[in-house]
């Protein structure tokens, strides 16, 4: 199974809820309440799901370990060349990585949360820690393009000279390559396991890398007689980390704001078209928690079938969505019957989840 397989899993289910849904009509006061018994909402047998979303935070927490020693090795070689030049620029660039480096406490402390079992107050988890560990990633960023347009502004008024010029760009190449490596690496994982908030600290990454081609042009100015190169530099690259702050500070609203891309209802709109007795397709509502996707549907059945065939329908159509929908961990299906000629009349049946 490759890494973006959904899981798969098997199809056991529990009856063992006492939910009564109340049928109309006259009768014994007992069978309402088995029907109620038989066909009430309960969850799908989800052990493969849950390794899945343990797996997808397992991943988050080797990606936050590995690029946290990348970055922190990487900035104890530019202090140790700070001590040798004396670059201001350099310092603030390696004050930024050992900074960066620390993105990753807030996120491994949202991942370590978003392992917790759903509870009576937190019903649906703890998986929003995350966007709220992005808040904090975005808060950063923006930190650190009001910190380089600063220092870009001061060295632009009182330019300093720089000793071991070579060094210097040496030391900002190389926080370059490590920033960029640790960006592509959290930027890659998190669009795999579906974490808007390490890809928001992957985006954070590269705007350090940025800040570090500044020292390297700046130094490279410098030794052609320009002392200016490095503030003018520095100013172009804080408005590029403006523009990086822009996207990650969209994708966290658009995560806190319950936003899925459309294409994913448009695919599980079709996926239970595809499902036997689906007459037609309602309302299809998907939202992320954390790192995984949780579906609500409505659907149409014929109006003349027994609840335990419309039961069979929502059941499979719950299947179809949860093996064949990327990130999908949970699915919550309403039965509405159709009428006559065709037209939902909006009595739910049943609800299967």
């Amino acid at each position: 199974m490759s890494e973006l397989d959904p899981p798969q899993h098997g199809h056991d289910h529990g009856h063992g809820h006492g939910h009564g849904h109340e049928q109309g009509g006259s009768g014994p006061k007992r069978w309402p309440a088995r029907l109620g018994h038989a066909f009430t909402p309960h969850s799908h047998d989800s052990a493969d799901k849950t390794d899945t979303a343990l797996e997808s935070s397992s991943r988050g927490m080797r990606v936050l370990g590995i690029s946290f020693a990348v970055l922190m090795a990487t900035a104890l070689v530019q202090a140790a060349i700070v001590a040798v030049s004396g670059s201001v620029a350099l310092l603030g660039d390696t004050l930024h990585n050992f900074a960066d480096a620390l993105t990753a406490v807030p996120l491994a402390i949202a991942f370590s949360l978003g392992r917790r079992a759903a509870t009576r107050r937190f019903t649906y988890g703890y998986g929003r820690a995350e966007d709220l560990a992005g808040i904090v990633i975005v808060a950063l960023i923006a930190a650190s393009a009001g910190l380089a347009g600063y220092e870009a502004l001061k060295r632009l008024i009182d330019p300093q000279d720089v000793q071991a010029l070579g060094l210097v760009a040496a030391a900002g190449f190389v926080g370059f390559l490590g920033n960029e490596w640790v960006a592509r690496y959290r930027i890659r994982v998190g669009r795999e396991i579906g974490s808007a908030a390490l890809v928001a600290d992957g985006l954070h990454a590269r705007t350090d890398g940025f800040t570090s081609l500044a020292v390297l042009l700046g130094a490279g100015g410098a030794a052609l007689g320009f002392p200016l190169a490095d503030p003018i530099v520095g100013l172009l690259i804080t408005a590029a980390i403006c523009f990086v702050l822009r996207d990650a500070a969209r994708e966290i609203y658009h995560r806190l704001m319950d936003a899925v891309d459309p294409a994913l209802i448009a695919q599980a709109e079709q996926i239970l078209t595809t499902v036997p007795g689906v007459r037609s397709v309602g309302a299809v509502r998907l939202r992320w928690i954390g790192h995984a996707l949780r579906a609500e549907v409505d659907i149409a059945v014929r109006h003349d079938v027994t609840l335990i065939e419309a039961h069979a329908v929502a059941v499979e159509a719950e299947h179809r969505l949860i093996h064949d929908l990327p990130r999908l961990s949970a699915a919550t299906v309403h039965a509405d019957p159709d009428g006559p000629d065709g037209t939902d009349h909006h009595a739910p049946l049943l609800t299967h989840r």
